[in-house]
């Protein structure tokens, strides 16, 4: 009598890039019934956060004191900076605190980068003139005023492009109209929702060229609350968190996956406060559009699942809609805040158009953790000045690797 055995392969689980709640209270109540869950942290992790980095949502609506408004006095000076750059006849990639002189608002940009370090983690500029100028002038201002914020520009893009250089501005516009849905695989580049997540990098730049004519509000939210909350009634995701993901390579050869954990604790030094970092996207582990979840790498286990959704609809219950205006930039802590967007719809002349930098302040810069270093490097590392390229217009961006 010969005995069949059977070898059960882990399968990919029932998820998306788009959060469904039913499945994921499903999914919660499965596995609190069918699991024994770890009930204590990992060793070492906080129970709790205190820092001005943990708010609610609801409480940031209700105040004003996230948003820098410029006067006419500063914005004449950032118009005389943008002609005394003009003047020297240097490539954007020159763009700096030296070729682009705010003797007056440096010292309020250097301290609005404090801010985004050690106090709420953003803040909203308010008031570019937008319509005085360009498109290109209106890049140089951006990209000006923001090397005051952080001098390290970051690369949009995981490859140089084939002459060597690099796009260090993004254009978050909707380009299904011109282009291939099928190629699109981020949903930046679509008037899609775009769910809680975190960008690659310390700082995460927005600034509205122009709205659009329905929708595509802008979230944030603490990524400390959301530890704190997990941390008090769910610790066995915690301890999913923390440890390793197979991170989608999205068909690369090389490395067709990565392990990494979402979730790193730092513990306070001398000269540091403790801190926890959450990085992460959600289509690296579901896929996207032109980008599915690869077939021939690790699937994601239930109860990373689950986290992913916690994640999501923490952030969601526990988020701030910041009001995004024409002229506004938005200035974001990209290793304390999750941000998302609302869908949108556009009209002929109300089209949602934003320009993105990644930037770095080496002066107030958190310690990067290690297995993020290598994205961290392809972001910043030696991003010489005649290599960056500014596009005036969308185009399909590349996957930044993980």
């Amino acid at each position: 009598m010969s005995t069949v055995q059977t070898i059960t392969q882990p399968t990919q689980p029932d998820i998306q890039y788009h959060p469904d709640f039913a499945k994921y209270q499903y999914r919660t109540r499965y596995r609190k019934e069918t699991e024994s869950l770890q009930t204590t942290l990992p060793a070492g992790f906080p129970s709790q956060l205190i820092s001005p980095l943990v708010w609610e949502g609801k409480d940031v609506e209700k105040r004003s004191d996230w948003a820098y408004k410029l006067n006419d006095t500063q914005l004449d000076e950032i118009d005389v900076a943008l002609k005394s750059f003009k003047a020297l006849n240097q490539p954007l990639g020159y763009i700096d605190q030296s070729t682009f002189p705010l003797p007056t608002l440096h010292s309020t940009l250097r301290d609005l980068s404090k801010e985004l370090h050690n106090g709420r983690g953003f803040f909203v500029l308010r008031g570019l003139r937008i319509d005085d100028y360009s498109r290109e002038d209106n890049i140089i201002i951006y990209t000006g005023v923001s090397s005051h914020i952080g001098s390290i520009r970051g690369r949009q893009q995981d490859t140089r492009l084939e002459n060597g250089k690099s796009p260090v501005i993004s254009h978050i516009k909707d380009i299904t109209s011109t282009a291939d849905r099928a190629q699109i695989g981020a949903p930046s580049n679509t008037a899609d929702k775009q769910v809680f997540h975190t960008d690659a990098g310390d700082i995460i730049s927005l600034l509205c060229l122009s709205p659009a004519a329905e929708g595509g509000e802008s979230y944030l939210s603490s990524s400390w609350n959301v530890y704190n909350i997990l941390a008090k009634e769910r610790p066995d995701l915690i301890h999913t968190l923390s440890q390793d993901w197979p991170v989608d390579g999205f068909n690369n050869p090389d490395k067709p996956y990565t392990l990494r954990p979402l979730l790193y604790y730092q513990p306070a030094t001398v000269s540091t406060p403790e801190r926890v970092l959450i990085q992460y996207a959600r289509r690296y582990f579901t896929g996207f559009l032109a980008q599915p979840r690869s077939p021939d790498i690790p699937p994601i286990t239930e109860a990373q699942a689950e986290a992913l959704d916690a994640l999501h609809f923490l952030a969601e219950k526990h988020s701030a809609s910041l009001d995004f205006k024409k002229g506004d930039v938005q200035y974001v802590n990209n290793l304390s805040i999750f941000h998302a967007r609302n869908a949108f719809r556009d009209e002929p002349g109300k089209e949602r158009h934003l320009l993105r930098l990644w930037l770095r302040d080496p002066e107030n810069a958190w310690e990067t953790p290690g297995p993020l270093q290598h994205r961290w490097d392809t972001v910043y590392k030696d991003v010489a000045e005649d290599e960056q390229v500014f596009p005036l217009e969308p185009a399909l961006r590349k996957n930044l690797g993980s």
